[in-house]
């Protein structure tokens, strides 16, 4: 056999995506150089990896097998070069992050300029739904996790971010003079939710709970990108975060409606195991928020002011 490393690495990254569209985009290679080498890879074993059921790529058992080996193998060779790094007098390491789905607006701003300033970190965000992300923390797969609402059953420890504001908005052309009305909602004006177990879902369930007003219509998606892009086409209204619509309110694709109640107001807490044991590399970044906040929240995010 004579597989390399980059081949694993390419495979590795094909068995987390699910799909080889997915995984050269995280690799920043084309979609053919990614098959040609998932190719190669596979010519050196008599065993499928993958196979293809429908258009939907599949890892086989073996293929599972050596996707296990490979992660040892690579993590053994990225130990080898943080060591190395480290005796250069560099910090050196992995941070791994897991973001609630509208937080990956908020986490890039904090990270980026640790990023620049240690070249010899790697980092690892994974940006998904509440309850992947708290799942992540139970299991002590990750250093810290970006969350708006914290998981009661879990001992953790925080830092406060920047608060994270919710509005009820709509496309203004459709709903215009319903969500102007007296009413704080018309019956047949559908409502469009994200999935269970999303925060955003949880803040809204819990207006609408408290407000006691009976929705007629709803509407269920599993993004906030999903939901924006239905509330721009007028399917129905939403409470989102302002964090991620900044752009459509500004070119009057949605705009925000006041309302009772609203805007419900939490924060962006960054949160980890009390009880774990930080690596140098979350202890670095733990300091550089404490020094920079302040400035990335004034910088990156004054036109929060605006609204």
């Amino acid at each position: 056999m004579n597989y390399t490393l980059h081949q694993l690495r390419i495979f590795s990254k094909i068995v987390e995506k699910q799909s080889i569209t997915k995984a050269s985009e995280e690799l920043y290679l084309t979609q053919p150089a990614v098959s040609i080498q998932l190719k190669n890879f596979q010519d050196q074993f008599p065993i499928p990896l993958t196979e293809v059921v429908g258009r939907k790529l599949f890892i086989t058992d073996f293929g599972m097998e050596i996707a296990n080996s490979a992660e040892r193998i690579l993590s053994e060779v990225d130990g080898i070069n943080y060591r190395m790094q480290s005796f250069e007098g560099k910090l050196a390491g992995r941070l791994k992050v897991s973001v609630v789905s509208t937080g990956k607006y908020v986490m890039p701003y904090f990270l980026s300029g640790f990023m620049k300033s240690n070249t010899g970190v790697d980092l690892v965000m994974d940006v998904t739904n509440k309850s992947r992300v708290v799942q992540s923390l139970e299991e002590n797969e990750v250093d810290f996790a970006l969350v708006s609402v914290l998981p009661k059953h879990l001992k953790l420890s925080r830092i406060e971010l920047m608060k994270n504001v919710l509005y009820l908005v709509a496309n203004p052309m459709r709903y215009k003079k319903i969500l102007l009305s007296k009413k704080m909602f018309v019956k047949d004006t559908p409502l469009i939710f994200r999935e269970p177990g999303s925060a955003t879902r949880a803040a809204m369930e819990m207006y609408l709970y408290q407000s006691e007003i009976e929705v007629g219509k709803r509407i269920e998606l599993t993004s906030n990108e999903a939901v924006k892009q239905a509330v721009i086409a007028g399917l129905g209204c939403s409470i989102m975060p302002l964090i991620g619509i900044k752009n459509e309110l500004g070119n009057g694709n949605l705009k925000i409606f006041p309302k009772r109640n609203l805007p419900i107001q939490t924060t962006w807490n960054l949160v980890w195991l009390a009880s774990k044991k930080l690596s140098p590399v979350a202890m670095a970044f733990l300091k550089y928020l404490e020094e920079t906040k302040a400035k990335i929240i004034q910088e990156e995010f004054n036109w929060y002011e605006k609204y």
